[in-house]
């Protein structure tokens, strides 16, 4: 019996984690299965700053105050993730979030430090710091305050309009030229961000918080990501005109991903919302991997080759001319950086 979709949620299944030899199976015809709350734990992490030398990732630092992501996105190349943690990319990874509460403290430490060497620092890149738990933990935003407090270039990915509450902290990070924030944005038809991005703000209200970033001053951009072949590609010159309309002075494009389970839970994803579709989403991915449904080398896994890829960047740069959208982020500044205080007596030791 394939699962049914579940309200609220990106995926319906736990398929198998490739870590783990003992699989239990869901019976979808449960009733405390059709909807499966979340729950929240506590992550012991002893650092928070992630390092990465990815090419074409544009940043080599970055913070995620969670692990797991309530936002459900039904593509997310976050998603085996949780396979380290012994769970499963389906619905463990929206269902079961693990929380940093000390990555606040962390920060502190680690800009503290004399190691440390000022540099952009990015607040997402594997799952959304401004998922909807952040309205009440407020973790992100404390962690925006040691940013802020220690002027460190900061840059922000997000699809939650969640991150304009903090607008007051991004401002000041603003007048050191040290911050600029994106907007996710797949899809403008809000049935099918309905049930692709369960969790997330809606369209609307994505381009509504970069229209209140903008009007504050803050840089704000658009990611036009992922862009789904046979399925959301058409939307990009709309995506970029609303973006540029709202007051975003740049964008972004990156190609679907679908690393290791992501792949099933998408395929599956399709069948149960857009069977019609399945066939000519998956060929077209095929088309931009040579065949396969993701190709993992660095400067190909974000943008595919040949004639399709070549076809949506032309739109691409078509749409930036059009409506004066830079290609690139701006540049963030390091030159007023300042060690953040350790506070009491801490503050009189060398943590280096």
């Amino acid at each position: 019996m394939k699962p049914l979709p579940i309200r609220g949620r990106g995926a319906a299944e736990d398929p198998p984690n490739r870590f783990v030899p003992i699989f239990v199976e869901r019976d979808a015809r449960r009733p405390d299965d059709a909807l499966p709350r979340t729950r929240f734990f506590r992550d012991a992490s002893r650092s928070i700053i992630a390092y990465n030398d990815s090419p074409d990732v544009g940043f080599n630092a970055s913070i995620n105050p969670y692990r797991g992501c309530e936002h459900g996105c039904a593509y997310c190349y976050s998603r085996p993730t949780h396979e380290y943690l012994g769970l499963s990319a389906g619905l463990d990874f929206e269902t079961r979030i693990f929380v940093k509460e000390d990555a606040p403290e962390l920060l502190r430490r680690e800009l503290s430090s004399k190691r440390w060497k000022p540099q952009l620092v990015a607040l997402s890149g594997v799952t959304d710091p401004y998922q909807p738990v952040e309205r009440s933990l407020r973790i992100t935003r404390r962690c925006l305050e040691v940013l802020a407090e220690s002027r460190n270039p900061t840059a922000i990915i997000t699809k939650n309009h969640l991150v304009t509450r903090d607008i007051d902290l991004l401002a000041q990070l603003r007048e050191y030229g040290a911050v600029a924030v994106s907007l996710s944005v797949t899809s403008l038809d809000r049935e099918l961000q309905r049930v692709m991005e369960p969790r997330t703000s809606t369209p609307e209200r994505r381009l509504d918080a970069i229209r209140k970033l903008a009007s504050a001053g803050i840089p704000a951009g658009v990611m036009v990501a992922p862009v789904i072949p046979g399925l959301t590609d058409h939307e990009m010159p709309d995506i970029l005109a609303a973006a540029a309309e709202a007051g975003a002075t740049r964008a972004a494009f990156i190609m679907l991903r679908l690393p290791w389970s992501v792949a099933p839970l998408f395929e599956a994803w399709l069948e149960r919302h857009f069977p019609e579709r399945k066939e000519k989403v998956l060929n077209r991915l095929r088309d931009l991997s040579d065949g396969k449904l993701y190709e993992p080398q660095f400067g190909r896994r974000q943008r595919g080759e040949g004639p399709f890829a070549e076809q949506l960047q032309q739109m691409f740069e078509i749409g930036c001319n059009r409506f004066g959208l830079a290609r690139s982020p701006p540049p963030l500044s390091t030159t007023h950086f300042r060690r953040p205080s350790l506070g009491g007596q801490l503050g009189l030791f060398d943590v280096g």
